[in-house]
């Protein structure tokens, strides 16, 4: 298995969409003139300056702001993800829960929001925006509770929703998101550094907008509950508050043309495409043809599974002997619609997947990892599978596809390196950042002849009786 040459190139991955450095190449200051991704404030016309913002990789946001503007900044408050804290020495950091919001959220957004209140014309805002935040930026509409958000957003999840259709629902039970944190800054200037972790970079979805005119409507969120079912598994409040924005008794997000987007700059500093070409460059300096498969990558995990597979498989067979090996790449956000029991995340279902469809077939490996360091509610980044991952487990009494089944992922991970001391679960610890996911896969053809039949079961080409595996058949070990 090519862990070394996989986690490398993850690691390429990771480097390129740092927060710290996204913002340093966009924002500088010369005198009193603070230039924002080209566009420029001249800072003598404010009063003060404060940052806010929330995400998993909003605290080195937050500290290349403070090294460009050291004591200029009067206020800061930024809500991170629990172990996501960075050295800050003027902004606050608040730590909150993430992928379902909770109290600490919930009394750190509270002190944004009174923060915002102050601001005036002569108040200068920098919002600072990356994944998660649409979590921890929480602060229920009227009516609704935290664990009425809690609930939905619990359900969303679980029932496949992808992140469009989350936020739609999460802006239309929210105080802040859809637009509503400019709305309660107004009159101030607001400039929002964004680390895209949507697909498309669509800024009225990232972080769930909140600088931003939605462009969706109560209707786009009712009918989001209406396609998954949640009708009578929803808060009752949640579904009486959406019932009266359809009708007309509430008044909907803030839309295009509200003047307090009139002083609001929204700027994308790093996505997953940075990343990418990371990955491409550090592949062709290990001795892969690097190829882009996708930046926009969704659907059920499992079923993107099948296609990586098939994609992989096909490139395999088509190679010659002399060929150089190839790394595959693809990034995006998958989704998983849970039906079992079981502890996992879209990562380490998309591995197994992969592992239970490229079973038997040697030359293809594959790492699927969360740029965040985790995945979903577990301490794991993913996962590293290959041809052999499938056969081993079953060797051991563990069937692939009873795990998938019950979105137990994780613990067939956790209980697959148990027994056989492999490292297949890939725990990174939290990286700093969130560009959505990556999928990196090596595809080569095995050398022709392995010197002994025991080096042939290792590497996955030869079975128990004897059989190397070649092309898509099995023959007489060359080594018998």
């Amino acid at each position: 298995m090519k862990r070394a040459e996989l986690f490398d190139i993850y690691q390429s991955a990771i480097k390129a969409a740092d927060p710290y450095r996204a913002v340093m190449e966009h924002l500088s200051l010369t005198g009193d003139m603070l230039s924002v991704a080209g566009a420029e404030y001249d800072l003598k016309g404010f009063r003060r300056i404060i940052v806010i913002g929330a995400g998993k990789g909003t605290a080195p946001m937050a500290r290349a702001v403070e090294d460009i503007l050291n004591d200029r900044i009067n206020e800061g408050i930024v809500i991170v993800k629990y172990g996501h804290t960075g050295p800050l020495r003027k902004i606050v950091q608040r730590e909150a829960a993430h992928p379902l919001p909770d109290e600490a959220g919930l009394h750190a957004t509270s002190e944004i929001r009174e923060l915002l209140k102050e601001a005036g014309e002569e108040t200068f805002v920098i919002c600072l925006l990356s994944g998660g935040a649409s979590s921890l930026f929480v602060a229920p509409a009227d009516g609704i509770t935290l664990n009425d958000k809690r609930v939905v957003t619990d359900l969303l999840l679980s029932s496949g929703a992808d992140i469009n259709e989350l936020n739609s629902v999460r802006k239309h039970i929210s105080a802040i998101k859809g637009g509503r944190l400019a709305e309660i800054a107004y009159p101030a200037t607001i400039v929002t550094m964004i680390l895209s972790d949507v697909i498309g970079d669509k800024l009225d979805v990232i972080a769930s907008g909140p600088t931003v005119p939605d462009g969706s409507s109560f209707r786009d969120a009712l009918d989001v509950i209406h396609k998954y079912s949640l009708e009578e598994k929803i808060p009752s409040g949640v579904f009486s508050l959406l019932h009266l924005g359809v009708s007309g008794v509430l008044p909907d997000t803030p839309k295009s043309g509200a003047v307090f987007f009139q002083q609001v700059r929204n700027v994308i500093v790093g996505s997953i495409r940075q990343s990418v070409e990371a990955a491409q460059g550090r592949a062709a300096e290990l001795g892969f043809e690097p190829q882009f498969l996708t930046s926009e990558l969704q659907g059920e995990a499992h079923d993107a599974a099948r296609s990586l597979a098939s994609k992989s498989i096909e490139i395999r067979s088509a190679m010659q002997h002399g060929d150089s090996p190839r790394c595959l790449l693809a990034g995006g956000e998958t989704t998983v619609t849970v039906k079992g029991t079981g502890k996992g995340g879209r990562n380490q279902e998309l591995a197994l997947a992969f592992a239970i469809e490229i079973a038997g077939i040697p030359g293809i490996t594959m790492l699927s990892a969360g740029t965040d360091g985790t995945d979903g509610p577990t301490d794991a980044a993913g996962a590293v599978v290959d041809g052999t991952t499938a056969t081993k487990a079953r060797e051991r009494d563990m069937e692939p596809t009873e795990y998938l089944a019950n979105n137990d992922s994780y613990r067939f991970f956790q209980k697959f390196d148990e027994l056989t001391g492999g490292k297949a679960h890939l725990m990174t610890g939290p990286t700093g950042t969130n560009v959505m996911d990556l999928q990196i896969m090596l595809v080569e053809l095995m050398s022709a002849h392995s010197p002994s039949l025991a080096n042939c079961q290792e590497a996955g080409q030869a079975d128990r009786f004897g059989h190397c595996f070649r092309g898509f058949s099995f023959v007489p070990c060359c080594s018998t």
